[in-house]
Parts: structure tokens; sequence; C-alpha cells
């Protein structure tokens, strides 16, 4: 179907709109609505927060009665089932809406072209398909749990040029500078939790919160603690919303990590260690969207070799490290270059004097 210049422009605005509930919406996706009457925008909203109002409705409200015969850009399907909401398909029959024009259909189970059928059945001509890979990329996570039962997972590190995370005595910090630094907290934002080993709270003893940017939410914090072995005093149980994944069932460690406030899920595989394919299904189940993995060489080569990292998020600082130090990833040696790993870089930038590179698998 052919969009016209307008409705570009139409739907940009409502993806901008979306973007601002980054980090805010989860377990819902985020969501952006403008409404078009005769050229004019009349109404817009975007969604803040799972329980409040979503984007249509709080377009419509700022509409009021020029709604009526307005075009709505919307950059996911509306919802038609209830949930803590009522219906927005219901809500924008009701207003008079004469047209609807969406990014991508909704992935939800609940929702799947319902909304859509809805709209028609009331007249109402419904177009989808306008700037769909951008909609998607929002929500990413979203569409991940939807469709595949698991959280997007972004693993996120940080180097020198030569590859090395630390020296060999374990100092890390810092490798890069601020803005860099500044810029993974953006990214520990929007995600739902923030993922790390228990080797990288023995030896960092990290919070793992978002610091340097301002939010409402902090992601849950998972630890990967086969053998329960996170000391009560580590800095990343302050504060609570933290949950140890383990292997074993080890009755007195559980209770004194759920004593210092954690939550303990025990999952183990064959060898002992925990299921990370488990532990992703299970924060699916908890409404995880995205996890963000901060973790050392021995947790990022299990996810590698696994297969559950979506995205890579590397930043590369200006400076050699040299021999001896701490490598980014526990991956088998290859004895032929045609088993490497391959990737598709999607973003490339410099971010202060460090390089950012994005890249998922190929």
């Amino acid at each position: 179907m052919a969009f016209t210049a307008a409705d570009h422009e139409f739907m940009a605005r409502s993806l901008r709109l979306a973007e601002q509930g980054l980090f805010t919406t989860t377990p819902n996706p985020r969501v952006g609505c403008v409404l078009v009457r005769e050229g004019v925008v009349v109404g817009e909203g975007w969604h803040r927060k799972a329980g409040e109002a979503h984007a249509e409705p709080l377009a419509l409200v700022e509409a009021g009665a020029a709604a009526r015969g307005s075009t709505a850009y919307v950059t996911l399907e509306p919802c038609s089932h209830h949930g803590r909401t009522p219906p927005c398909a219901e809500a924008l029959v009701a207003a008079g809406v004469s047209r609807v024009v969406a990014a991508m259909a909704d992935p939800n189970p609940l929702v799947a072209g319902q909304g859509f059928a809805a709209l028609r059945a009331a007249g109402i001509a419904v177009e989808c398909g306008l700037l769909e890979s951008e909609a998607r990329e929002l929500n990413i996570g979203f569409v991940s749990r939807m469709t595949r039962g698991r959280p997007w997972l972004r693993l996120k590190a940080a180097a020198s040029l030569d590859g090395q995370t630390a020296l060999e005595n374990g100092t890390s910090q810092w490798i890069t500078g601020p803005e860099a630094r500044r810029d993974g907290h953006r990214w520990r934002a929007r995600a739902c939790a923030v993922l790390t080993g228990i080797g990288t709270v023995k030896d960092d003893d990290p919070e793992l919160t978002v610091r340097a940017v301002e939010t409402s939410r902090q992601p849950l914090r998972v630890v990967v603690d086969s053998r329960l072995e996170t000391p009560v005093s580590a800095r990343i149980l302050r504060g609570g919303n933290v949950l140890v994944a383990a292997a074993v069932g080890d009755q007195e460690r559980m209770a004194r990590l759920e004593a210092a406030g954690a939550e303990v899920f025990v999952q183990p595989n064959s060898a002992g260690k925990v299921d990370l394919g488990g532990l992703l299904t299970e924060l699916a189940r908890r409404g995880i969207n995205e996890v963000h993995a901060e973790a050392g060489f021995k947790l990022n080569g299990s996810l590698l070799r696994e297969g559950w990292v979506d995205e890579v998020l590397l930043y590369l600082a200006p400076c050699f490290i040299g021999s001896g130090a701490r490598g980014l990833f526990n991956l088998d040696a290859l004895t032929s270059l045609d088993d490497r790993r391959r990737l598709i870089l999607r973003d490339v930038r410099q971010v202060g004097a460090d390089i950012r590179v994005l890249a998922r698998p190929a």
C-alpha cells in the first residue's frame, strides 16, 4: 500500500512519542499515538507505565470532539482485550475515528489482529506496516518475549583495543571514559533486568543500578550463582529487587540470601550449572522483555556458546593493556576460520573518546 509523505511524518512523530516510555513501560510495549484531522494534529499521547492509560486514550482525551473523523497514527496495533485498562480499539471506535494507520501488528496472542478486526468491523479504514522496522526495534524485547518466549538479551562489554577487559590482577575500573559509562547506563535503564555472574560479584562488587541517567524504575538485578556463593554483604543485594539463579537448593544459603533481600530461583542443567535457557524462560514468565548482561569472561562465553545472545554492545577504549590481561569471552579455540562466529554490524559510533559497536549474530 502507498503511504503519503504526511503519513510518514505523523508516524515518525508517534514513534518519537513512544520512545519517551523507553525506561518505564515494562512489561508493556512502548507505544505512541497521534490524531490528525485535516492535516492538523488534534491530539497525541504515549504510554508511560503499566496500569496507566495507553497512548490512544490519552490522545483521544486531548483531541476531544476533534477526534471524530480523524486519522490515528499508532506505533502498535490497538489492543482489543480487557487488561488493567479498557480496550483501545473500542475507544477509537467510540470516538468516531475514521482511519487507523499502525506501524505493526501486536504479537501478543491476546491481540494478534483482533484489534484491527474490531476496527474494520466498525467501518474504520485500517492500514498497517508504516515504519514497521523502526517500531519493531523500539519494542524488540516485547516482540521477542511474545514470539520466542524469552527476552531479548543484549551482552554489554568494555575492552581495550587489544580486546582485554581487565588487568591480570582483576583491575578494570576504568578502561572506558565517563561518556561511554554514562551511555552504558542508558542501555541499562531501558532493560527490564541486568544479568551478571558470581565472578563479577566477587571481583568487582557492583551495584548494577542505573545511576548516570534519570529514571523512575530500576531493572531487576539477576545473579547467576550456581553454588549460592553471593556474600550477604554484596552491594548488589542492597535495596532488594534481586534474583539469584542457582543450581543447588542449599536451604541454609538460600535462607541467608533471602534474609538479605534476594529471591532465589533454582534451575540446574545436566552439568550442575544454572540452566541459562530455563532462566530466560522464567524471566519471560515474569514479564521481562530486555535483559542487559554485564558479566565476565566465563558467563559471557557461556551465553555466546549456548546461543542466548541476541545483540552485542561493545565499548572499545583507545588503549592497549597487553598480554596476561583478561579477555572478553571464554570461547573454545578454533582450528578453522570457517568456524568463526560472524556478526552483523548494526551501529558503530564514537562516544567520548571510545568507540561503541552494536552487532548481532549473523
